[in-house]
């Protein structure tokens, strides 16, 4: 499941700058909903991108063998060396974005290697593109109603 990560660290900062150039380009138009939630979009794949990188961070460390390797570094947190002696491998789960510590015994629990501003960032961005995008769905359906055709 690490693998995917290997794609999707060049493909989301160029699709985030795509749809940066698009809603850019698009500003001086009248339909601003959908000018709005493109932007919005952009900057949610934007912040996944930062949260994405964070994450593979996180795994070439967990994956770095050698001396004091062990436990996994990114599962260790300070003063609570007693639970990292526990975990036996990590999982990425990718939403929510985090690394996440596999404990002996079937546990497991969620490494600080995410910047805590990022899930909650990007799901807000998300959500109001989302709202952006069908009021303008709306907008121009209403429209299409009343304008006369020609």
């Amino acid at each position: 499941m690490a693998l995917l990560l290997l794609p999707l660290l060049p493909i989301l900062p160029l699709l985030a700058l795509g749809l940066l150039g698009y809603g850019i380009a698009t500003l001086g138009r009248l339909r601003w909903h959908r000018t709005l939630a493109v932007l919005l979009g952009a900057c949610a794949v934007g912040l996944y991108a930062w949260g994405l990188l964070h994450v593979a961070g996180a795994v070439l460390a967990a994956e770095d063998g050698g001396a004091g390797s062990s436990p996994i570094l990114p599962c260790r947190t300070p003063g609570q060396d007693e639970r990292a002696s526990h975990v036996v491998d990590y999982t990425v789960d990718y939403v929510p974005l985090r690394f996440v510590c596999e404990m002996t015994g079937g546990g497991s629990y969620a490494a600080e290697s995410v910047p805590g501003y990022v899930n909650p960032a990007v799901l807000g961005f998300a959500l109001a593109a989302a709202v952006c995008a069908g009021a303008g769905a709306a907008e121009a359906r209403r429209r299409a109603r009343t304008d006369p055709p020609g």
